[in-house]
């Protein structure tokens, strides 16, 4: 019983603690717009779901204000099988000829991302879910690639409908479908769309959920993650050759989107069950922040 009792002191100290040093980061960060790309093993297990959408709910709850931008690549292939349409890819991008872009629609813009609304609703939030076509958020542009199909790039970004939900407390649910000025739909990268609305918006924070721990020196050992660094030294890695593969695009992102005003672009694990709660509201985080050179000593 004795035991019992101190366990549960302990316990009550560590929850005592944890608010306590969440307290002035809410306080910085409330009315602030926090850009949320939703992606990966966090999509994908449900577990892990439910963690995710119960920290978009907690920042809504405590006054800040999340953006949602996702993608859903898994979900994609799983209908494109069912389908009998074989999946392909081309320097990285998916090739999406008509019959696949009409499965992509269907499936983030019909079912992931309502499937998400629903979520957040349920725990607690008031969420809308918006593809880019939605008051013309966002434009699209051919990628200018030969045989990918409807692979875009954005063109440009009308934040006005987002500005509006955001200011009447609700939470936006962006999936990466837009059109071009012919109205013919393109698939968009979901880090591209991210980066992008979080600058249109100009963002306190780009958050990016992936499957990695961050910008690590060695890839194959966590314990080399890198905290913290500037627009330069983000360069700087991917011309060593220390960020390459699949991290390239997601720091470009990053980088193009603190050029453009974002205040801080964070690389996390989705894995980690409430991720995005250690990042924002924690002295340590537990991913890889990028911030313009005149933050580095904040």
């Amino acid at each position: 019983m004795v035991i019992e009792s101190e366990y549960i002191r302990k316990a009550e100290a560590t929850r005592v603690r944890v608010l306590s040093e969440a307290l002035p980061y809410i306080q910085q960060f409330a009315g602030r717009i926090v850009v949320v790309k939703y992606g990966g093993a966090a999509m994908k297990d449900t577990y892990l779901k439910e963690k995710v959408i119960r920290d978009i709910v907690f920042l809504s709850c405590v006054g800040l204000l999340p953006v949602v931008v996702h993608g859903g690549g898994p979900e994609i292939n799983s209908w494109l099988a069912k389908l009998n349409i074989e999946p392909q890819f081309k320097d990285g991008l998916r090739v999406t000829d008509a019959a696949t872009m009409d499965v992509v629609e269907m499936v983030l813009v019909g079912r992931v991302n309502k499937e998400l609304v629903a979520l957040i609703n349920r725990a607690g939030a008031k969420a809308v879910g918006l593809c880019g076509k939605d008051g013309n958020l966002i434009k699209a542009r051919h990628v200018g690639k030969e045989g990918i199909g409807f692979v875009g790039e954005v063109s440009s970004v009308d934040i006005d409908l987002v500005k509006s939900l955001v200011s009447n407390g609700y939470v936006p649910v962006i999936s990466s479908v837009a059109a071009d000025e012919k109205g013919q739909a393109h698939n968009i990268n979901a880090d591209t769309v991210a980066g992008e609305i979080a600058a249109a918006l100009e963002a306190e924070k780009l958050i990016l959920l992936t499957d990695t721990a961050g910008i690590l020196r060695d890839y194959k050992d966590p314990s080399t993650l890198i905290p913290k660094v500037d627009i330069q030294q983000a360069r700087n890695l991917i011309s060593e050759g220390v960020v390459a593969g699949g991290m390239i695009p997601k720091v470009n992102c990053c980088v193009r989107s603190l050029a453009q005003g974002v205040k801080a672009a964070h690389i996390i694990d989705g894995r980690i069950p409430h991720a995005l709660l250690l990042e924002i509201f924690t002295d340590e985080g537990i991913g890889s922040m990028i911030v313009a050179s005149e933050y580095m000593k904040i």
